[in-house]
Formats: C-alpha cells, structure tokens, sequence
C-alpha cells in the first residue's frame, strides 16, 4: 500500500506500545517515519522497517527529550533538512504518575505537564508553518479517556489529556479553511508497558494472579472488558490522516470498550 507515499510522519514516544504500532501502520502504508523515544531504538527501528519493506519509504529515529523545548526544536529542524517537515504528525509521547494531589511532587506534575502537552504544543507549531506551505497536514493527538473524564490520583494526567483535547480544538478552529486537520484519539486501557505496570502493582498489591489483576482494572473502568490494541488505533490515526477524513475536525474520538458511554 502506497496511500501515503510521499508523505513524513513523525510519531512521538514511537519506540514501543502505542506509538510503535502506529508509526508501523503509516510505514506500510508508504510514509517515511521519523520515531522518537528511548527504550529499545534497534529493535523498533527494525519493526517499522519490515513494515516498510514494500513500500520504499524511510524510517530513521531522533532520541529528542520531549521534556525539553530545545531538543524538540532540533528534532523539527531534522525533519525539515531530511524530509523536507511533517506532513502528518502524531503526538503520542506520554509518562504517568499517580498520587493523592496533597502528595502530588511538584517536579513529577511538571514533567507530566511538559510530556504529554507542552510537547505536543512545540511540535505543532513548529510543523505547521511548512505545512501550511504545502497546502496539507494531519495532526493527530493521542489523549485518552483521561482527556474526557476523570480518575482520582492521576491529576497531572488527567490536566495534560484535558489540555491536549483543548489545544486541539484551538488548533482545528485555527486551520479550518486549509487542508490540514488536527483530530484527538482517546483510547481507554491499552496494554502498553505502561498500563502493565499498572496492572503488575495491583497484583503485587492486592495478592493477585496477573490474570485477576487484569481483569479487575478492566471490570472497573472498560465495559468490553477487553483492552484496546496499538494495531486498533494505529488503523484510526491513519483514517484520521487519509483524505477520507478530510472533514473530520477537532473531535475527540474515543476508542475505549463504551468506558466513557457509562
């Protein structure tokens, strides 16, 4: 498949879980993709490779700090000598941490903050110019259920994902007479390393079989009592990016087995 050939991706946080999967799923389908992350860069350089085998596009990684304004900056400035900017831009990069707001550190607020919003801020104006001078973009948030709703002792969280559902409506109203959109994905539970932590915490925690875990944190919040997967979501951003969505603009798209139905 060729539906994107031609076209960048940068997908932040991209070396594993949900940014993995879609920054494969928009290999395969003809994008060059510029990942970003830490963790295992060779073994995800190889998976988005593989998926781009039959396609000839160009997969090549970037270790920006997306805490960091300067090396965001420098990363942009990558895509701009090596690709010529961003066509579509996924941000995806994201940390967690939970506790009582009272015990909240302030330092552990301000890296959730810095992460999982500002990033996308930065990255977002930096890409837009060069796509506004194309006359095409697609800009794809990766927010959550968190962006809607709330959970208690993730108040850093659930700030960013409220956040990054706002400055994506800014966004959408600000491009609206261009071809280029800016959508917001909010999936429920996937399991990505950083739910299974999670999941590992509750069995460590309450005496319990990894299974049971399991399927307590689903029974609480996700009515389908299955998890979301990376390969689901990585198949809407890339309806989202496609011209069919051409018109689909500044929503929120859940994704998350009716958690937010409730």
């Amino acid at each position: 498949m060729t539906q994107f050939s031609g076209k960048t991706a940068l997908v932040t946080g991209s070396t594993s879980g949900i940014g993995l999967g879609i920054a494969g799923a928009l290999a395969a389908r003809g994008a060059n993709v510029l990942l970003n992350g830490f963790g295992d860069v060779d073994a995800a350089l190889v998976l988005v490779r593989d998926a781009a085998a039959d396609t000839g596009a160009r997969v090549v990684h970037h270790g920006a700090d997306m805490s960091k304004p300067a090396d965001i900056e420098a990363m942009m400035r990558y895509a701009d000598d090596v690709f010529d900017g961003v066509d579509i831009l996924v941000n995806n990069a994201g940390i967690q941490h939970v506790a009582p707001v009272e015990e909240f550190l302030p330092e552990r607020w301000d890296a959730v903050l810095a992460i999982n919003l500002s990033s996308a801020f930065h990255t977002t104006r930096l890409a837009l110019p060069r796509m506004r001078g194309k006359g095409w973009g697609r800009i794809v948030n990766v927010a959550s259920v968190h962006g809607l709703v709330a959970s208690a002792y993730k108040a850093a969280y659930v700030a960013a994902k409220h956040g990054l559902v706002g400055l994506t409506k800014v966004v959408a109203l600000e491009t609206a007479r261009t071809n280029i959109t800016c959508n917001a994905v909010c999936p429920g539970w996937v399991l990505t390393p950083l739910v299974q932590a999670q999941v590992e915490a509750r069995a460590l925690s309450g005496g319990l079989a990894l299974d049971d875990a399991r399927d307590a944190l689903l029974a609480e919040k996700q009515p389908s009592g299955q998890f979301v997967t990376p390969e689901q979501l990585a198949e809407l951003v890339c309806f989202l990016s496609s011209d069919a969505a051409a018109q689909v603009r500044g929503v929120a798209w859940t994704m998350d087995g009716a958690w937010t139905a409730q």
